[in-house]
């Protein structure tokens, strides 16, 4: 009896831990990513995309006779594309306040330059645009940099200069300048 109960419950280990091998279970899921066409463009100084203001003072004579640079002003681009970057002025004339009547019109395309100062974007500067000479900002869209690379970090400085001659009379003058990037 000794032994069929062993030779039993032999029997009986030896199938529970053969079932308990033998058994598994497994489960699976797709995971899809639904990416979409992703770009920015901001001023590094101001973090976003309004820069900052750029004032470019006229003191002396000289400055008239030459104009006067700005400052350098950085951008960044992000995007998932290759992209192309535009810019324009916002209005065809400088907004002027000042108390010479009737306002003086100014014309941007006349005497606001832009140059190219710094591009890590992998793309090139349009024409008429440089690195060595400024071109005047228009009112339509011009190509600055052409088939910059995807990336994260994607950066390009410009200088401005202003150059009035003696035509125009004391005051503030003033125009916005709009960057767009657009994926290719």
């Amino acid at each position: 009896m000794k032994k069929t109960s062993f030779l039993a419950g032999a029997v009986i280990l030896s199938g529970i831990t053969a079932f308990a091998q033998n058994t598994s279970g497994s489960a699976s899921q797709s995971v899809i990513l639904k990416l979409s066409d992703a770009i920015e463009i901001t001023f590094t100084g101001s973090g976003s995309n309004t820069g900052n203001d750029v004032t470019i003072p006229f003191n002396t004579v000289n400055d008239y006779a030459n104009g006067v640079e700005s400052a350098a002003q950085e951008l960044k681009v992000v995007s998932n594309k290759d992209f192309t970057v535009s810019v324009r002025s916002n209005a065809q004339h400088f907004s002027y306040n000042g108390t010479t009547l009737p306002s003086p019109v100014m014309p941007v395309s006349r005497v606001l330059g832009l140059m190219v100062t710094a591009n890590t974007t992998g793309g090139t500067v349009a024409t008429p645009f440089s690195t060595s000479n400024y071109a005047f900002i228009r009112r339509n869209p011009q190509d600055l940099i052409s088939n910059g690379d995807r990336g994260g970090n994607q950066k390009f400085s410009i200088k401005y200069k202003a150059t009035p001659g003696f035509t125009y009379p004391a005051g503030t003058y003033t125009v916005d300048v709009v960057y767009t990037a657009t994926q290719n």
